[in-house]
Order: structure tokens, then sequence, then C-alpha cells
């Protein structure tokens, strides 16, 4: 039987009115602020479709279609033409008739539209571009690509009627697996998929720190899969369930465990990886903005015990001419914590003004005078002995033993104390803790927030909990969404108070923690090879299920168990987080006050100069690629299987990244290595210090060094059309906002330039840099654009669009352009030919000009010009 959508009579006013307004119409990919600029590979506005035929176009409608067999029922809710939600049980009688599916708090987006055209065959679904048919005896599901022609997976019950069940996934044609959070596996290899591996949870309850290479590492599950097989053949589910997960790919079928009544899960179907991602960024929310200083150096240990020990780095850092933006405050900042007693003070969350006096004070003119801003570190852990936990013990806002029993006494591993833990699931407690704890801190100018042991690392595995609704109070049901729950209050509190940008730095999570401004790290992670291996390869997974902005302690936190050359060490590792973390921060335990992590005192140090230099020139790239995240889901550092998918090299690698699609590294972990090779996916690309172009068919670049004039630096290319906006720093650069030792101000705007026949573009964002006036528009695009026809290499700086406070009005703009093994003869803008200058320095002394700066380098500058007006440069270029 065919059964084709009808529209409910109700919508039949709404139709009419719409045809005559012309109202009816959906974007295939919104915009969280208000703007006509497309997502890329975004499509135009659609013409709605239906099989009911009308002289009026039909509302797209949810379509919900039920199956049962004895004991068991499956719902199959068609979301949009790509996506299908599905939930499954054994128990209980589910959603009532045409009632939506439930959503866990980790979903962001429930308003879909529904398909634009829906068919039901017998027990097959179709839109235009999936066709999901259901075993009515066994309730498995088959989802086939209908666009690509392309039969995805089948999906089945398994032990559908235990506590412990789960699904099994045929592979079908599928080769490799990427995606569901972080963990730890290898310590020899940065590359691996999951395909052949077990996703284990961290512990008893999901997630939690797990040991690792004389180190504790996060276990942190976000149960989106992306399963990528021949061209053509790739599709996301993710799983919407809070309760422990194993996944194991090391058979056929793959199979997924789990604790939990029903078991939800959302099928993607889609063209290519990128499009699977902002697809799942759509469903889970997609990351705000840091605040621009995040993307600077960020020092740290534990810990600073004083202003004076602070001060002391900074000054040093200051005499090397490094660039800082800040600091990050272990516990110390509120007194320390005294172990195995319940007169701790964890949990006071107040400054210890003995050590820390007049912090409104030290931190306004640490900003003013410094550039740099401060991060302290948080826990929810209170101090049975403080009045806090009187307090909030009174108003019932900690974890309970019981729903009506008192607080839960946390005793075991009692580094910090003895004492309860705050009940993140109830709002009420979560937005009283922030208003008299948090926002006072807000208040004196800190820049972010460090949420630890949120796994949580300690609890009582029997506590009572306010609980999610739809989900339960136990702690199993709220221990993987803890500190999702901790990290959402936080961004509540902030919308609350208006223009700041809340940003927190995370040891755990959920998948849809970057929607309230949330980066993570990797932990307590051991100083080794192997666990720097490791991390880099967990990023690699982490990129792809949502978190841009993950990682490490820079160094390694634990050093007992190294026994290597530590300098090398942390210069390596110190040059992989310059390019890849954010925040880049260095990080160990340093209780015995022996230990350093200013860059400026451990590692060679003019590496770690140049290195940390390079982050700040790449800062207005870096910035521009976080806006694209926020605008359209994309990944701010791919693996290089999201930009090359059909390159079977690639498709493990986890020991290249990519820096948005224009950036390709080579990390390094390694004891005394000083060249490696580097594999270049097939196309041309250039090599970023010496501009020596490549042309790859899919080819290693043997023998890259790690040392350039004695430098360690990261191997690093550009592709042909890649266009990097660049801050100007030199030994005068202070901090990411253009803060100068001088006083003087360096903002011209620095664009380089890899030409290419096929032409090129790339949007540069800019905007106040701390406030969320950027969700509201107030932002600076400038579109940015390269095209090569024979000898003539053509650069455009377009008109900027749209400004916000601060903005400036003119700017003088450079053009570094890499020439394809040419020779340069002249150079215009907008038609006038500039000067040609024979030295660096009479060059830089002119208002205008040009120089031939080295191979394959050529120079180019203007005045300072209005931003309302483009600014075209053309370079004629002979053999």
């Amino acid at each position: 039987m065919l059964v084709q959508t009808a529209i409910p009579s109700r919508t039949w006013a709404f139709l009419a009115s719409a045809a005559l307004t012309g109202t009816i119409g959906c974007a295939v990919h919104s915009d969280p602020i208000a703007s006509n600029e497309s997502a890329p590979g975004g499509e135009p506005l659609q013409t709605l479709q239906t099989s009911q035929r009308s002289d009026v176009e039909a509302v797209r409608a949810v379509q919900r279609v039920r199956f049962d067999v004895p004991g068991q029922y499956l719902i199959v809710e068609v979301l949009d033409d790509d996506l299908v939600h599905f939930e499954l049980s054994a128990k209980g009688a589910g959603p009532g008739a045409g009632a939506p599916l439930f959503t866990s708090p980790m979903v962001a987006k429930t308003d879909y539209a529904g398909p634009t055209s829906f068919v039901r065959e017998g027990n097959t679904l179709r839109t235009p571009e999936l066709e999901v048919a259901v075993d009515a005896a066994t309730l498995c599901t088959t989802v086939t690509d209908r666009l690509r022609g392309a039969r995805l997976n089948t999906i089945c019950p398994r032990n559908l009627a235990q506590d412990w069940k789960g699904l099994t996934l045929t592979p079908g044609e599928t080769q490799n697996a990427y995606g569901l959070g972080q963990e730890f596996v290898d310590g020899s290899t940065a590359d691996g998929d999951w395909v052949g591996r077990v996703r284990s949870p961290g512990g008893n309850d999901g997630n939690a720190m797990t040991p690792f290479a004389n180190g504790a590492n996060g276990n942190t599950q976000i149960p989106v899969l992306y399963a990528l097989g021949a061209p053509s053949h790739q599709y996301a589910l993710f799983l919407d369930q809070v309760y422990k997960q194993r996944w194991d790919f090391q058979g056929s079928p793959w199979v997924a465990e789990m604790w939990g009544d029903q078991i939800r899960w959302y099928v993607m179907t889609g063209a290519d990886l990128p499009d699977l991602r902002r697809d799942y960024m759509e469903l889970v929310g997609r990351p705000l903005v840091p605040p621009k200083k995040a993307f600077g150096l960020w020092v740290s240990e534990y810990g600073y015990e004083n202003w004076a020990e602070l001060e002391s780095k900074l000054t040093s850092l200051r005499a090397k001419a490094f660039p800082v933006d800040g600091f990050v405050l272990d516990l110390f900042w509120f007194g320390g914590v005294t172990s195995n007693s319940d007169n701790s003070r964890m949990g006071s969350l107040t400054w210890d003004e003995a050590r820390f006096p007049n912090p409104a004070a030290k931190i306004a003119a640490l900003r003013t005078q410094q550039g740099v801003g401060i991060i302290p570190i948080e826990e929810s852990y209170i101090s049975r002995g403080l009045p806090e936990h009187a307090d909030l013990q009174g108003r019932g806002y900690l974890a309970r033993d019981c729903a009506t029993c008192g607080p839960t006494y946390i005793s075991s591993n009692p580094w910090w104390g003895k004492g309860g833990m705050l009940d993140w699931t109830n709002d009420a407690a979560a937005d009283y803790w922030h208003e008299t704890k948090r926002q006072p801190l807000i208040d004196t100018g800190i820049v972010g927030h460090w949420t630890d042991l949120g796994e949580p690392e300690m609890y009582n595995a029997n506590a009572w909990y306010q609980g999610i609704p739809g989900i339960g109070h136990a702690h199993a049901d709220v221990h993987n969404i803890y500190n999702f729950k901790w990290l959402e209050s936080i961004a509540r509190g902030y919308e609350r108070h208006g223009a700041r940008r809340p940003f927190m730095m995370s040891r755990s999570g959920a998948a849809g923690i970057q929607r309230f401004g949330s980066a993570m790290w990797s932990g307590d992670i051991g100083t080794s090879y192997p666990s720097l291996i490791a991390h880099l390869n967990a990023q690699m997974h982490m990129a792809m299920s949502g978190i841009d902005y993950f990682g490490a302690d820079i160094g390694g936190f634990h050093r007992g168990g190294f026994s290597g050359n530590l300098n090398e060490l942390f210069t390596q590792w110190f040059a992989d987080g310059m390019l890849l973390d954010v925040p880049g921060r260095t990080h160990t335990e340093n209780l015995c006050n022996c230990k350093e992590t200013a860059p400026d005192r451990i590692g060679d140090v003019p590496s770690n100069l140049d290195n940390v230099r390079m982050r700040y020139e790449l800062s207005p790239f870096l910035y521009s690629l976080a806006h694209l995240a926020y605008r359209f889901g994309d990944p701010v550092f791919p693996p290089l299987v999201y930009a090359f998918p059909n390159d079977a090299n690639v498709r493990e690698m986890g020991h290249e990244k990519l820096i948005g699609t224009s950036l390709l590294l080579g990390i390094v972990a390694g004891a005394g290595e000083t060249q490696r090779d580097v594999y270049l996916p097939a196309g041309t690309w250039v090599d970023y210090y010496t501009n020596a172009w490549i042309t790859s068919q899919g080819e290693w670049a043997r023998n890259i060094p790690e040392y350039r004039s004695g430098r360690f630096k990261l191997p690093l290319f550009a592709r042909a059309g890649a266009i990097v906006p660049k801050m100007f720093v030199d030994e005068k650069t202070m901090n990411i906002l253009g803060m100068r030792t001088d006083g003087t101000r360096r903002d011209e705007l620095v664009v380089r330039v890899y030409p290419s026949a096929q032409g090129s573009s790339f949007t540069l964002y800019e905007d106040d840099g701390e406030t969320t006036a950027y969700r509201t528009g107030k932002v600076r695009t400038t579109l940015l654009s390269q095209k090569q026809e024979d000898r003539r290499l053509t650069v455009t700086i377009a008109a900027a669009a749209g400004t916000y406070t601060g903005a400036l009005a003119s700017r003088a703009n450079v053009v570094e352009l890499v020439l394809p093994n040419a020779e340069p003869t002249g150079v215009t803008l907008n038609g006038v030919a500039l000067t040609r200058y024979a030295t660096k320095s009479a060059f830089d002394a002119a208002a205008s000009g040009w120089f031939k700066a080295g191979t394959n380098l050529v120079l180019a500058k203007s005045q300072s010009l209005s931003v309302t007006g483009a600014k075209t440069f053309v370079v004629t270029a002979g053999p």
C-alpha cells in the first residue's frame, strides 16, 4: 500500500495566507545571526514539495511511524530529508500518538520542519534523500542514501529486554569510523580510527580519568560516530544516550552497548564529511566564538601561591619579549586545600586575600598595564566545615543520599578534604552558586573559568539528585551529563548578566558543551612521548566530535615518570600546542616550586619564542575560523580525512593535521628527531618557511627539516589558493589584542597569499573580541580573494561589511604574495604603479610600495586607507 503525506485540515487557512504573502520557504542552513551569507556548500531557498496535490504549497511536517512486536516497539521520526530519529525499547509504552520523541539536554535543535516530501510504502519510508526499511519481525532498520545509491547500515536491537542492552550495526561497505569523544588508546602512534578497536567507558558510570603513561587522562563519551566507506558512502550516527557506553568495532557486526530503558539515535546522510559534521553541529549546537584572548599564550601551574610568584613569571616573559595573554590560577587562589579534613578551603571560591590581596585592583592592573587576563579554577566539591556547605545544605542544593536525606558525604580519595558536592542538575542551585560565587569573580574582570574534576572525579554511586526531566535522579542517570549541566549554568549566568562572552576550560563534558563556550583539555597527562602521541590521536576524534578547542597541559602535568631530555620534549610539545591548542596553555604539578612551565624558562627558548610568535601572527586566521565554526559548524583543526576522504593514505592519519583546510602541519613527538617525512595529498603545496612549491600526486615529501636556522619548527605547508590573514608581531608585541611595549599600535591588515589559477577567497571576521555582540551582527567581514591569470597575480581586499565597537575606519594593508617560481616585475594598487624598493629597511620606512623579500616572496603595501573601499593589488611576474 502506498501512503502519502496528508495536510492537516487546520493548516489550510495558513496555506492560503502564505501563498498570498509569499512566506513559505526554508533555508537549508540556518545562521545564528542575521545575515544573507550562505554556508559553505549551502543551497538556495527551496520550494516545498508534497505528494498531496493542491494549488498551494503544503506545510512540511515531521513524520512519525511506529512499529510493534510483542514486548518491543520502534518509532521512526523523520525530521528532515537527510535526518531520521529513532526510539527503540522493550520497557514502557513510549510517547503518545503524534508526540515527539524525547531528547536529552545534549540536543539543541528540536524544531525540524520535516521532510520536503515523504512516502510510506509498507514498512519502507522515503524522503528525497534517504530510505528507511524496517523489518517488522525484528525491528531492524536499514538506511539507504537514495541520492548516492548507497546502503549505509542495518541496525538491530541487542538484548533489548536486559538492563545492559544495545544495538548491532552492520559495517557494510564502511571502512573507517571516527568520533565518539576522547579516549587514550595507543601511545605508539597518533594514527588510528575506531575500526578494529573497542571504545571503552572510562569507569563504572562512563566518563572518568584513566591511567595512561604515567598520567591520568580523560575518557569522555561524545557518542557521535562518522562512518566512511568508498566514495559517496558515508553517514553519521548520534546516540542520544547519557548512560555509560561501550562500542566494539573488532568484528562484524559492530556492537554498541549501554544502560537505559530506551535507546534513541539519529542517522544523518550527506554528500561528505563536512556535510555530515555541519548537520551534527546543527543538532547539538555550534561552538561560541571564544574571547580573542583565548587564542594567545596562557601560562599555568599547580600552582601560583601568590601574586608575587605570578608576577615573577610575567616579568621574566616580558624580559625575553614573549607575548602572553594570561595566567591560569589553580586552587591556591581561594586558599589551597587541607587533605583528609572537613576544614579544607575547597569550595569557598573566595579570594585568599592574605596571598592574593586586592584582587579586583590587581586584575585591573594586569589587564591595563600588562595586557594579561586571569582564569581561576573551580570545582564542584564543598568542604563540610565551610559555611557554604551549611548554606547549600539548608537550601537543598547538594547531592543527597536519597530524596529525603541529607547531603552525601564525599570522603574517598580526600586529597582536597571531605564534604559534599553541588547538584548541577538543580538549576536553582546552579544559578544561586553563580550569583553568589562566580559573578563576583566575573565582575572583577576574569576572562574565563577552569572547571575541574567534573567527570565527576569522586561521587557516591548511590546519590540522589534533582535530576534531568525524562531521565532520572540516580547518579548513573546524571553522571555523564553532570559537567554539561555545570557548564550550561555558567553560560546561563552570563546570559542573565549581559554582554560578556563566556569561556570555560573543562576536563569532562558531553555532546553540545561547545554551545556554552566550553573548550576541553585532556586531563592530568603524563610527561612522556606516548602521552603526547595518544593525545594527538584523541584530538582527531575530538575534532570530529564537535570539540574544536581541545588542548593539553603543554609539557605534561605529571613529570615524575619521565627520564629523557625534558627540554627537548617540552620544545616539541610547545610547538604542537602553539598550532593546535585553544587556549595554548603550559601546565604542570609544581607543589615543590622546582619545576618550570613558562616557555622562557624551559625548553629551547629561541624556538619557543619563534613558535609563540607564529601563533600570534596566525591569530586573525584562527579567529576567522572560529567564526566559521560558530556560523556553519566547520572544524578549526580537522584531520586530513575531513578534507581528503577519498585518499586512502589519510584515512587513519593523526600525525598530520589541518588548520582550517588551508594549512597542513606535521606534528612531532620523538626523542632525537630532527626531520620527518610529510605526506601531501594530491595537489599543489607550498613550504611555509621556504616558499618552495611542490606538486604532489599524493606523495611523501621526504626528510623535511624540523630545525630551521637552529630553531625548532613543525613542518608546515599551505595549499595553493590559501589566503591567510595575519597579525604583525615583533619583539614589542605584548598580547593578541595588539598592546605593545612602547605604547604604539600596529593594526595593519597582513594577508599572506598562495595564488592559484582556480581562484579562491577567504573571509576575515573581526569583532570586539570580548562581548556577545557578534551574535547579533556586530561583526566586520572582509572578503579576501586571489586569482592567477598568466603573468598577472591579483589579490583583492574587498570593502569591509559591517562594524562593531572599536572597529577601525582605516588601516594600512600588506600583501605577502608567494610567487609560483616567478620573478616579479611590477606591482599596482587600484591601477596605480607602486614604487619598488631595493632593501627591506627602505620598504619598511615607506608608506606604500613593494619589495622582493626573498625566494618567491613579494611584499606590497598601501598607506592607511578607508576600509569602505576595495584594494586590488596586481603583481606582474615573469619566468
